[in-house]
């Protein structure tokens, strides 16, 4: 079994920051692709940031400048770094992964981010 799991949602107010961490439970080099996506009440889930092997982290255009996408191998930990946050940044936030050698995918649970005053 391959496994995601996120920590580090919670309410911050317009500006503040907060770190979302991914814990695998397969060293990161398992992993051709890795990724944060998340979703807000009535809409599509969307891509945040993603990387995979051999490229530049990929952000999508409403957090680039603001969110940091960043791991650690030795702890098998995904991290997503935002700053500046606001409130239409509020939403369930997941970590993503495909497997190197089968290439499924794998979805954690989800965090939420709730940004307000």
């Amino acid at each position: 079994q391959v496994q995601l799991v996120e920590s580090g949602g919670g309410l911050v107010q317009p500006g503040g920051s907060l770190r979302l961490s991914c814990a695998v439970s397969r060293g990161i080099f398992s992993f051709k692709t890795l990724g944060w996506y998340r979703q807000a009440p009535g809409k599509q889930r969307e891509l945040v940031a993603q990387v995979t092997e051999g490229s530049d982290t990929i952000y999508a255009v409403s957090v680039k400048g603001r969110f940091t996408m960043s791991r650690d191998n030795a702890k098998n930990t995904v991290y997503l770094q935002m700053n500046s946050l606001k409130p239409e940044d509020t939403a369930v936030y997941y970590c993503n992964a495909i497997t190197r050698l089968s290439m499924i995918q794998i979805w954690g649970q989800g965090t939420q981010v709730t940004v307000s005053s």
